[in-house]
C-alpha cells in the first residue's frame, strides 16, 4: 500500500480536474481526496496499491481535456484513513 500528497499547478481549477479526478480515483479503486486551494493549485490525497497510486500519479500529469499541469509536488504521508474517495471544499 502507498500513500502520497499532491499539490498540482497550472491551469487546473476551472476545468472540471476535481469530478476528473474523483472519477479516475474510483475508476483505479483508491481512497482520499482532492480539493481546490485558493493559490490556484489542486491538493489531492491518494491511498492505495502501489500501482494503482503510481497510475493515478501519471494520469494527474496529463489531466483533464482542459487542463494544463506544469508541475506536481508529491510526498509520502500516512495512509487516508477513510474509504472511498471524496471532493473537499476549498481551503
Amino acid at each position: 500500500m502507498a500513500a502520497k500528497r499532491l499539490v498540482i499547478s497550472g491551469r487546473v481549477q476551472g476545468v472540471g480536474f476535481r469530478h476528473w479526478i474523483t472519477r479516475e480515483a474510483g475508476r483505479l479503486g483508491v481512497s482520499g481526496w482532492v480539493r481546490n486551494r485558493r493559490d490556484g493549485r489542486v491538493e489531492v490525497l491518494v491511498d492505495g496499491d502501489t500501482a494503482s497510486v503510481e497510475e493515478l500519479l501519471r494520469l494527474c500529469r496529463l489531466g483533464p481535456r482542459l487542463a494544463e499541469v506544469t508541475e506536481i509536488v508529491e510526498e509520502l504521508v500516512d495512509t487516508c484513513p477513510d474509504p472511498g474517495f471524496r471532493s473537499l471544499p476549498t481551503i
